[in-house]
């Protein structure tokens, strides 16, 4: 019988994690953590699933191993295991043994007590570069003010929280990251939310943020948002993708099939709301090419999507992305229909319960008099998800061109919280 297998490339801190029956993940660590024994850990998670030890091949950064994980986490030589031998450095370690060193510290400590002499005699010295951290003055209020009149004034503290949260929406990632806006209701804010938060990425981020309709039936982003030199769909890109993909391809060739945002600086990649659902449906196969697309052109890429959580291409969504956002109105029906897809979710398998339990979920209040309903229901959903935000009334979002230009400051600075909650953890 052939010994199951899992694949985990790594990243740094982060690591793509494919599970034996193919489902793929992204692995995240915090900063007193180590991303290899989390893979390990997460083996050994399907080791006990399927009742026998999974095979584990690892590349990355510190070459190439391949390993056995038994239902304890305990980690023993694969079959024909120096066929994986690390590529670098070239040396006689065994695999298994180089991922133990790995996973007990990633820092290179001294082994005998000559080296911890001879580097107890290096003197220590103090650097000439001070590390940057962004401007200390005060950029807001009366404080921001007499900043720009020369006379230095120090942040106060809600200055510092929002410097914070927009160095972590300013944060480029090793690789595409992906964002699914989900509810199955309509007309709870997914367009909203979406052209929100791709505006927030690529005003602070700089640009190559994509939002991409993933909608069967009517989506509305490319009403709501700018028209470019072409009227193309996701149908025209279709065809196009293998092209797009090929070495020939020019960084600019996406801009035939996407929607710049001038002033917002994403691109949009519409459906086309005057068609039927069966005239634009989306399969599994064809789904997957479109992300190699998008993977290839941007770094971000976030998903407004339809209200037909069965549809192939929403469920393929689901299963690309790192992080779900879920918005809802600050009513019943609206915050009952999130609730309802965060236990589907929870049910459907491993995966999808790890992004219901780390959702962000969005609450917007459609009128300036709905604030009791807006704080009963951030309380039902308080400790369900990992975060709960919220949105203030503003007539900019209800109809119209969606711009970030144009909101409320507190509007403006909502969506910010918004998009660094769900950043936290790309």
């Amino acid at each position: 019988m052939t010994t199951p297998r899992a694949y985990a490339t790594v990243t740094g801190p982060t690591a793509t994690f494919t599970t034996p029956d193919g489902h793929t993940e992204p692995l995240i660590v915090g900063a007193d953590e180590d991303i290899r024994q989390l893979i390990v850990a997460r083996t050994a998670e399907e080791a006990r699933r399927s009742g026998e030890p999974v095979e584990l091949v690892t590349a990355g950064d510190r070459g190439t191993h391949r390993l056995l994980i038994t239902v304890t986490g305990d980690i023993t030589e694969a079959p024909d295991a120096d066929a994986f031998a690390p590529t670098e450095p070239d040396d006689s370690t065994a695999p298994e043994e180089t991922l133990r060193r790995d996973i007990r510290s990633t820092e290179l400590a001294p082994e005998t007590p000559a080296e911890e002499e001879a580097l107890a005699e290096v003197p220590s010295r103090t650097s000439f570069i001070t590390p940057h951290t962004g401007s200390e003055t005060a950029t807001a209020g009366w404080r921001g003010a007499l900043a720009s009149l020369g006379i230095t004034i120090k942040p106060s503290a809600d200055d510092v929280a929002r410097r914070d949260r927009e160095q972590v929406v300013s944060r480029q990632w090793a690789g595409c990251r992906t964002i699914a806006v989900v509810n199955g209701k309509g007309g709870v804010g997914k367009t909203m939310s979406t052209a929100m938060l791709a505006a927030v990425y690529a005003r602070f981020g700089g640009g190559n943020v994509l939002a991409w309709d993933n909608n069967d039936t009517r989506g509305t982003l490319g009403w709501r948002t700018e028209q470019g030199l072409y009227d193309t769909t996701v149908r025209d890109l279709l065809p196009a993708a293998e092209g797009l993909l090929g070495p020939a391809a020019g960084v600019s060739d996406i801009s035939r099939f996407v929607h710049h945002q001038t002033t917002d600086r994403y691109d949009v990649l519409r459906s086309n709301p005057e068609l039927l659902a069966t005239d634009q449906r989306i399969e599994h196969s064809e789904f997957d090419l479109l992300m190699q697309v998008a993977a290839r052109y941007y770094r971000l890429v976030i998903f407004d999507s339809g209200n037909d959580e069965s549809a192939e291409r929403w469920l393929r969504m689901v299963d690309s992305s790192y992080q779900l956002v879920i918005p809802t109105l600050a009513a019943p029906e609206p915050a009952e229909s999130a609730s309802l897809l965060l236990d589907a979710l929870r049910r459907r398998d491993d995966r999808s319960a790890h992004l219901a339990e780390n959702a962000v979920v969005v609450v917007t209040n459609p009128e300036p008099t709905r604030r009791l309903e807006v704080d009963r229901i951030v309380d039902g959903f308080t400790g369900h998800v990992r975060q709960v935000a919220t949105i203030p009334f503003d007539p900019a979002l209800k109809s119209g061109p969606l711009r970030y230009e144009a909101l409320r400051p507190a509007t403006r600075d909502a969506w910010v919280t918004v998009a660094a909650h769900a950043a936290a953890q790309l």
